[in-house]
């Protein structure tokens, strides 16, 4: 988010913390995610409640009206603050509420001590999809019913998934909200790394690293980036030898494949 909108998610974000201490996680996120789908669907109401020309205490009292007594007063004060708030673009009212609902997912993840598993498994699936044509085209298919898509995947990962990893994962398919199911893993796994202010490096390598070469990769990342780093490796015998590393805007390409590609470039220079 920019301008206007970046200062409003700090608000509200502000806000969030100092209500959320209390409130059961997993319902929240649940609550913001189904408060983030009305405001989706019901775009006169979204229109409405982000005009930056309506008086605040008026949107706040429509959201109060609208939402009490039907979610939790945490999810109540945090909707009314954030539309009491002046966003850039009426979509950031939304994309605020479903960030803010990913944090207290992986908040509770925090607490059940599996914030790293949540972070793997995000990743993990995103590459199991990536491979699998038919379960990409069932989970991403806009003409397949919500419930279909909810059974399928609490079949393939109730029990094999943390709970926060199901709900995340149940948000992006059943709500993709114009992003690919692979670019919501990834957007949604920098929010569940940033709930402990790390970065996320996707590391591709021939073969499988040992865990004392993630360690020293990671020391390594740490000192360059000043901040502790997640790795989620991906072993592509695609780039033949070495590993490559792609940490927020820069390719770190240290692999055979790099290198032949980098030949050709300046060949054809």
């Amino acid at each position: 988010m920019r301008g206007l909108s970046k200062a409003s998610l700090a608000e509200v974000e502000e806000r969030f913390n100092a209500v959320a201490g209390s409130a059961d996680l997993g319902s929240l996120a649940d609550e913001l995610f189904a408060v983030v789908d009305l405001f989706d669907r019901e775009h006169g109401l979204r229109r409405s409640l982000s005009d930056p020309a309506r008086p605040a205490d008026q949107k706040a009292q429509v959201a109060r009206v609208l939402l009490e007594g039907k979610v939790s007063p945490a999810a109540l004060e945090t909707v009314v603050t954030a539309v009491s708030v002046k966003w850039t673009r009426s979509g950031d009212l939304a994309a605020a509420l479903e960030r803010l609902g990913v944090v207290a997912a992986a908040a509770e993840a925090e607490a059940q001590s599996r914030l790293d598993d949540v972070e793997d498994e995000l990743f993990r699936f995103g590459r199991i999809v990536a491979s699998n044509l038919d379960l990409s085209r069932a989970l991403t298919d806009p003409a397949s019913p919500e419930a279909a898509k909810r059974e399928l995947l609490s079949s393939l990962l109730t029990g094999k998934v943390a709970p926060t990893t199901l709900r995340l994962v149940t948000q992006l398919v059943v709500h993709p909200r114009g992003r690919s199911l692979e670019g919501g893993l990834e957007e949604f796994g920098k929010l569940v790394a940033a709930q402990r202010q790390r970065l996320v490096a996707v590391v591709r390598s021939a073969v499988e690293l040992s865990e004392v070469q993630k360690q020293r990769l990671a020391a390594w990342l740490r000192t360059s980036y000043g901040r502790d780093v997640h790795l989620n490796v991906e072993v592509d015998p695609r780039v033949l030898g070495g590993f490559s590393v792609h940490i927020e805007d820069d390719l770190i390409d240290t692999t055979i494949a790099g290198r032949i590609e980098e030949v050709r470039r300046r060949l054809a220079g």
